[in-house]
């Protein structure tokens, strides 16, 4: 189980890989309701390396404020990667960012399926125009699921970055 201090060290690496590579970031979240955001925030000088955010919760937010398509949720659910993908790029295009993570997923306790069961988390980040995404699965309460999603997003993103020299 990831701790504060563990996702805090995170975005710190990522804060300091963003400002060595002189990228931007954005986040685009629904169940992680903004911790992304607040974690990088929680960076001091975070503001070189983080103009905007966007917590898209309902469907009809990930529509307007991202670009999501109509049919993609309605084919796909807004726990998809493909959801996901189109979360990331709206969010890219909108905040203007070389980096944009986005995160769907059911925290729980209740939402579930037998396809998609409390702790399904769909994850996808952008960079520079190519988008990867991948999907996860948690255990544990609310809390502890949207904890292990928001540092799983920065462990990819580190990962990203340090693979990928800009």
């Amino acid at each position: 189980m990831s701790t504060t201090t563990d996702t805090l060290q995170l975005a710190q690496t990522l804060g300091q890989l963003l400002i060595e590579q002189k990228l931007m970031v954005t986040a685009a979240e629904s169940c992680t309701g903004g911790g992304l955001a607040y974690n990088l925030t929680a960076v001091a000088g975070s503001s070189a390396f983080l103009d905007r955010s966007f917590v898209t919760y309902s469907n009809k937010s990930k529509q307007q404020l991202l670009a999501v398509d109509g049919q993609t949720l309605l084919q796909h659910g807004a726990v998809s990667l493909q959801t996901v993908q189109e979360m990331a790029a709206g969010a890219a295009k909108a905040a203007a960012a070389d980096l944009a993570i986005a995160i769907s997923g059911i925290a729980g306790p209740g939402g579930g399926s037998e396809h998609k069961p409390v702790g399904t988390v769909c994850f996808a980040f952008w960079l520079c125009g190519l988008c990867t995404s991948n999907q996860a699965f948690f255990a544990g309460d609310r809390a502890e699921i949207r904890q292990q999603a928001i540092h799983f997003a920065l462990q990819q993103s580190i990962r990203l970055l340090t693979a990928s020299p800009n």
